[in-house]
Formats: C-alpha cells, sequence, structure tokens
C-alpha cells in the first residue's frame, strides 16, 4: 500500500469555499480503481493549511491512474484554484504500523 501526502496551503480566508469544494471533490476521488481511504485535517497552527493523506493500493493507481482520468480534470477544477503555492505531493511505503488502543 501506497501514503501519498500533501500539505494543501488554501488561500486565507477561503477555508470554507475550500471545504465545500473538497466535500464535491471527495467522491471522484474516492470512486478511482485502487483508492483505499483519505484523510484531510486542518492545521491547529496555521488554520488555512490543510494535510491530505491517500491511501492508495500502488503508485500507478495515483498516477498515471487518477491523475490521467477524467475525474482528476474536474478535481483539478473543483481545488487547484484554492492553493497558494500549489502542493507538493509525495509517497511513502510504510515501515512501521502500530496500532494503538481505543482513542
Amino acid at each position: 500500500m501506497i501514503l501519498e501526502h500533501a500539505v494543501l496551503p488554501v488561500l486565507p480566508g477561503r477555508e470554507a469555499a475550500f471545504e465545500a469544494a473538497f466535500a464535491e471533490a471527495r467522491p471522484i476521488i474516492a470512486g478511482m480503481p485502487g483508492f483505499v481511504d483519505l484523510t484531510l485535517s486542518r492545521s491547529i497552527e496555521a488554520p488555512n493549511e490543510y494535510l491530505l493523506l491517500v491511501h492508495w493500493e500502488r503508485l500507478e493507481d495515483h498516477d498515471p491512474g487518477f491523475r490521467g482520468s477524467a475525474g482528476y480534470a474536474r478535481w483539478r477544477e473543483l481545488l487547484h484554484g484554492f492553493y497558494e503555492p500549489f502542493p507538493v505531493v509525495e509517497h511513502f511505503r510504510e515501515v512501521v504500523v502500530i496500532a494503538g488502543g481505543a482513542r
């Protein structure tokens, strides 16, 4: 499994609009082959920054899979206008996993 990591620097004052657009965009990525799950978190220290974590079955499911799809064109249309600067996307493989108890 692959973890996609992106810090999303949303233009200040556009956070609510970004979250609404993300809610519209979420089904696009969720329907892609190889998609496992995602988490979108908002920074406490810098409220206009979000952390997007997406698990993919394989790297190829994200790129070229999702990024080469018609769905990605709509994703880009909905979300890419919110970022300044444009996010850096990185991919990771798990090395150690420790499951904790109840939260």
